[in-house]
């Protein structure tokens, strides 16, 4: 099928106008004000009212769920290819997450295909929040230049009670092997690294940046919204040449408890002039996310979102940061640090993974997945294909 796109106001993420969007083959084939293709096999699409804006890249998701510590019976659901469309997302990363017993790269590995199979672009890293790090063959470098899908290394954990509390040579080893299998495997080979609450925070890694041949941007720490001191740690971290990574999905108690929204980090970022694009937000999708009561007792257990991705975008926009801007956070930026360049943005010869957006509300109308629409609310004339063999 080839697919015209009309009348739309189209963000690459940057601003572009209203231009035609053609659509074949599973990519763009052409942006142009002028586009003048026609017969039975063209699809047109009057998408008067919408923004046109590139299929969101989720840089860090729990796609074989997570959780398992408050128990057993706290294991979070697998992520669904649904969920993913209906919010727009049209790329992810899976990761395993503090349990990396009882979820196994395998089962990683196993879910990314399928849900590739369904018609997302998928991607895994091998790893795993411990260190020494589970690996599927028996080196990092071997996995990633070995196993299509993995694509880096994480999340691997510090400044957390439930990290194996690494020090710096053993970071500096693990970021080293990654560095080379990224090479040769001409893969991104980063470091997806998982920083906890404690007032450490990335300080191991500007450790290990200061005393090795390692750069700062081998690493790509993510939860940098956790307080207000790791948000300014973060900036710094930024300024001084890294990539940061604000997550999304959140608690109004873990908000309370002093946690800074994905929207509001990144409207300080914007405010005091910083490098935003190299400012990522991820969905940290079926994680748990455990609840306590006033007595900090554990009363239940929410799970992540793949849908706050985009809310916290919107939440971005109506903050007052530009919306190239913020879309960027969610596109643009992480294709580029995961090394993947057909994703992220709308331009001729890449990937067809586009979202209309309602230019009132901001609300997803529609997603296409490499030249396949794969949702819709049923407010345009678009024919949804689903691949799921489940009913």
């Amino acid at each position: 099928m080839i697919t015209l796109i009309q009348h739309a106001e189209v963000f690459s993420p940057k601003a572009l106008g209203t231009p035609a969007l053609l659509v074949s083959g599973g990519q763009i084939a052409d942006i142009s004000s002028t586009i003048d293709i026609q017969g039975t096999a063209v699809q047109q699409l009057d998408a008067s009212g919408c923004y046109l804006v590139p299929g969101l890249v989720d840089s860090l998701a729990h796609i074989i769920g997570g959780g398992g510590e408050g128990g057993f019976r706290t294991r979070t659901p697998e992520l669904t290819a649904d969920d993913a469309f209906a919010s727009g997302v049209t790329t992810l990363v899976g990761v395993l997450g503090t349990d990396s017993i009882t979820r196994t790269l395998t089962n990683l590995l196993a879910k990314a295909h399928a849900l590739t199979e369904e018609g997302l672009s998928c991607y895994c890293h091998t790893g795993s929040y411990q260190i020494p790090v589970r690996t599927l063959f028996p080196t990092i470098s071997e996995d990633l230049l070995l196993i299509d899908k993995f694509i880096g290394v994480g999340e691997v954990a510090i400044a957390d009670h439930r990290s194996s509390q690494p020090t710096p040579d053993e970071l500096k080893k693990l970021a080293a092997e990654a560095r080379v299998g990224g090479m040769l495997s001409g893969k991104a080979g980063i470091v997806s690294v998982h920083v906890g609450p404690a007032p450490a925070g990335v300080s191991l890694l500007l450790d290990v940046a200061k005393s090795s041949d390692i750069p700062l941007t081998q690493f790509y720490p993510t939860h940098m919204n956790r307080n207000q001191q790791l948000v300014e740690q973060g900036f710094a971290f930024l300024q001084a040449g890294g990539w940061i990574d604000f997550t999304t999905s959140t608690t109004p108690q873990e908000l309370a408890a002093g946690e800074v929204q994905c929207a509001k980090a990144l409207h300080q970022a914007w405010q005091q002039g910083l490098d935003c694009s190299r400012i990522t937000f991820s969905s940290d999708a079926n994680a748990s996310l455990p609840l306590f009561d006033d007595k900090q007792q554990f009363i239940g257990l929410g799970i992540g979102r793949i849908a706050s991705l985009l809310e916290e975008v919107v939440a971005a926009i109506r903050l007052g940061v530009p919306l190239p801007v913020a879309l960027s956070v969610a596109t643009t930026n992480p294709a580029r640090v995961l090394k993947l360049p057909q994703k992220g943005e709308l331009a001729a010869g890449k990937d067809a993974d586009l979202v209309l957006l309602d230019k009132t509300t901001l609300a997803v109308r529609a997603v296409m997945c490499k030249g396949i629409w794969r949702y819709s609310d049923g407010s345009l004339p678009v024919q949804v294909q689903r691949d799921s063999l489940f009913v």
